[in-house]
C-alpha cells in the first residue's frame, strides 16, 4: 500500500480528524472512501468495468475503451 502526504488548512484537517473519530475511522479509510464515492478507480477496476460493458454491448474493446473515457470525462466535468 502507498503512502500520500498532503497540505490541509488546519481548519479542514481538524474537521477531518472530528469527522474520522465520530465514525470510528482512520484519516486514510474516509480519504479512500471519498477517493471512491468521487468515482476515483484503479486501472484493474476501470478495465473489468469496460471488459464487462464491453460483452453487453457487443462492441469491440477499442470502441468500448473509447465510449468509457468519454462517459467519464462527461462525468466528472
Amino acid at each position: 500500500m502507498a503512502r500520500l502526504t498532503i497540505t490541509l488548512p488546519d481548519e479542514l484537517h481538524q474537521a477531518l480528524k472530528e469527522a474520522a473519530a465520530r465514525r470510528r475511522r482512520t484519516i486514510g479509510e474516509l480519504v479512500c472512501e471519498s477517493l471512491t464515492f468521487y468515482g476515483i478507480k484503479g486501472d484493474r477496476q476501470v478495465s473489468a468495468l469496460v471488459e464487462a460493458a464491453r460483452r453487453h454491448a457487443g462492441s469491440t474493446p477499442s470502441e468500448a475503451e473509447e465510449l468509457a473515457v468519454r462517459e467519464t470525462r462527461a462525468h466528472r466535468r
